[in-house]
């Protein structure tokens, strides 16, 4: 009974956890490469759109590659091996194999399937804050960077056009 008040309390501590600030800077300052090739591609000079356009891209495939990173570091986080979600780890590779083949894709079609993949991953993070399988803090930050990355991507489809 002692073990489970204290998960309990501990459970209850985490819920109020705040995000980390290096988390908030982090997550901010990577929001920027998005916005502003995004903004190039929609509104710069006609010469750089096409680049923009790419560069935004390839740094969106870099970017879902590394949510589906965060996953796989999660599940062997402290696990022996007998306590590895197979699934989780099914999943932390498909960001990489979505945002891959976005790549091999028309710079059009890539940045559409990109901006559905991102989509995705915010479901699944979503879910995986219900489950108690990401800090508490989490979903907040996934949230608000998907909003800036859903909302860029598209406009990249101006200079990809």
């Amino acid at each position: 009974m002692e073990t489970q008040t204290v998960h309990a309390e501990n459970a209850a501590s985490l819920k109020t956890a705040a995000m980390p600030v290096p988390a908030k800077w982090l997550g901010a300052t990577g929001a920027i490469p998005f916005v502003a090739t995004a903004i190039f591609a929609a509104f710069g000079p006609e010469n750089w759109s096409g680049w923009a356009a790419q560069a935004l891209a390839y740094y969106g495939a870099v970017i879902l590659s590394f949510l589906g990173g965060i996953h796989w570091g999660l599940a062997i986080a402290n696990n022996g091996a007998e306590r590895i979600s197979p699934a989780r780890l099914c999943w932390s590779v498909v960001p990489s194999l979505i945002a891959w083949a976005a790549l091999l894709l028309p710079l059009f079609t890539g940045l559409v399937v990109l901006t559905a993949a991102f989509g995705l991953a915010l479901f699944v993070d979503t879910r995986a804050n219900t489950r108690a399988l990401v800090p508490p803090w989490f979903p907040d930050l996934r949230t608000a960077l998907s909003i800036a990355v859903i909302a860029s991507l598209p406009l990249g489809l101006i200079g990809a056009a």
